[in-house]
């Protein structure tokens, strides 16, 4: 396993859609762990493979009541409900915003076995897979953000 650089907000790649996975391999697989790695040492709930500069539909989040799982070719199936809250980015590193994400949200996808997985989260982890399969579309969180929050504004309860 290796930590992979974070790319960050100006690099081209973030604003790409990624491309579906085709076959689950060792690389797919060394990708997935190395997202795992890269993801715990940022303190981040959430990672995309654009934002290690890979352009594949894979994503690993850390699910409550779950832990962390990979999606790849993940797909929200279901939304329900409405929330707001303080939103961060590992590609935005220091840059936070309300942002309005369902409550509730149902993602399909396949696991590292190749086996389709199903998840039903609200919250928070519903929060994180709409932001992290978002990544996967081109789509950043501040294309969704209400209103930008200003440092003095943070109170310790950053959600990235």
């Amino acid at each position: 396993m290796a930590v992979r650089q974070i790319i960050e907000f100006g690099d081209e790649t973030l604003r790409k859609r990624a491309r579906e996975v085709e076959k689950i391999d060792d690389r797919i697989a060394t990708l997935v762990e190395d997202m795992k790695e890269t993801m715990a040492l940022a303190n981040g709930v959430g990672l995309a493979a654009p934002q290690v500069g890979v352009l594949r539909r894979v994503v690993v989040v850390e699910l409550e009541g779950v832990g962390v799982v990979e999606l790849i070719n993940p797909v929200i199936k279901k939304t329900s409900g409405h929330q707001e809250d303080i939103e961060g980015c590992l590609s935005y590193p220091g840059e936070y915003g309300i942002t309005s994400r369902p409550m509730n949200v149902t993602v399909e996808a396949l696991n590292l076995e190749g086996k389709k997985v199903k998840y039903s989260v609200s919250g928070l982890s519903a929060r994180a897979v709409c932001h992290e399969v978002d990544h996967l579309d081109g789509k950043l969180f501040i294309d969704c953000v209400l209103r930008m929050l200003e440092p003095d504004e943070l109170k310790g309860d950053k959600k990235e």
